[in-house]
């Protein structure tokens, strides 16, 4: 009897451990395919942020009869690669400092929900920077190799955006930073690889990017608001309050639209450029999407326009550019 005892015991508890794993199983969400892991790491929505200042760069050149494709290409694709890059320093980053958690909304935290190796990710992005450098060498030979500096100037910053003691993330400059090296320096940069100079009209067009991609970071603080005060972040939205803040938000997108305007009203661009206006409606929605709104996930559709916002301005910019050249 003691036996059977022991036995029946012994299988009650196998049962209940079968049960167990059948129910965790059961109980997990479908596994994404390893793909689009990594395309959420990259976080595709800012990838604008890189390619429309390249577009805009290139298109005035082009309106000073200057173009090269073979390095219109290569600029196009190493900014992606460093903008992928900066992305995957932050997902590394955040994990590390313990700012990702499985309750962490939108595609970041991917190290913790997925079971990505943090290792991996930094091998990854470095190598980004790598294929970066052999692309900026080819640039510099092909225009000046003062760029080289500049470059690296872009590069340090991405790194140093989540990367090393004193991150620019976790201050109110994330955003000028943002903006000034992605939206700004980057038109130049592209513009100056076709021209060998810069013109005042390309730094006076570079201005609205720089805000509009410089929204792009503040609209994923403004999300990420109460996270970041938890964690010590001193970001513009944990300073200025989530009010304030998108307040201050449909400021900047007015001033990037009235900065055109200003621009056609000077004769400093073709009246065409106003198609741009166009995008209106979009950052209106942006702005919009986040009054009122306190939980993460019910920002996302506002941090979707706004991203949206600078990719239909820069593409309707740029196509206004392009039309007042030909006509």
């Amino acid at each position: 009897m003691k036996r059977l005892k022991n036995y029946n015991e012994k299988y009650n508890e196998k049962l209940n451990e079968e049960r167990a794993m059948s129910s965790d199983f059961t109980s997990r969400p479908p596994q994404k395919h390893h793909w689009k892991i990594w395309w959420e790491l990259i976080r595709p929505h800012t990838l604008t942020a890189a390619t429309v200042p390249v577009l805009l760069g290139s298109v005035l050149a082009l309106l000073e009869g200057k173009t090269h494709l073979l390095l219109f290409a290569a600029m196009m694709i190493a900014s992606l690669l460093i903008q992928a890059a900066t992305n995957l320093f932050n997902e590394y980053y955040d994990y590390k400092r313990g700012l990702d958690t499985e309750k962490s909304v939108g595609i970041g935290g991917g190290i913790v929900r997925h079971g990505m190796a943090p290792g991996l990710i930094m091998t990854l992005a470095l190598s980004m920077y790598a294929i970066s450098v052999l692309l900026g060498v080819y640039i510099c030979a092909s225009s000046s190799w003062w760029l080289a500096a500049v470059g690296s100037l872009c590069m340090l910053m991405g790194y140093l955006y989540t990367g090393g003691p004193y991150p620019i993330s976790y201050t109110p400059l994330g955003e000028l930073f943002s903006g000034l090296f992605m939206g700004f320096l980057i038109i130049l940069i592209a513009f100056f690889i076709q021209t060998g100079y810069v013109s005042s009209t390309a730094v006076l067009v570079a201005v609205p990017s720089g805000i509009l991609v410089g929204l792009i970071n503040l609209s994923n603080n403004l999300r990420d608001r109460d996270g970041d005060k938890a964690n010590g972040r001193k970001t513009i939205p944990v300073l200025l309050g989530p009010e304030k803040t998108i307040v201050f938000m449909g400021i900047m997108f007015a001033v990037a639209y009235l900065w055109i305007v200003g621009l056609v009203v000077v004769r400093l661009i073709t009246p065409w450029a106003l198609v741009a206006l166009l995008s209106i409606p979009k950052a209106r929605q942006a702005t919009k999407g986040f009054v009122g709104k306190v939980e993460p996930i019910t920002m996302m559709p506002a941090m979707k326009a706004t991203g949206q916002t600078n990719t239909f301005f820069g593409l309707l910019l740029a196509l206004g550019l392009l039309v007042g050249y030909f006509l």
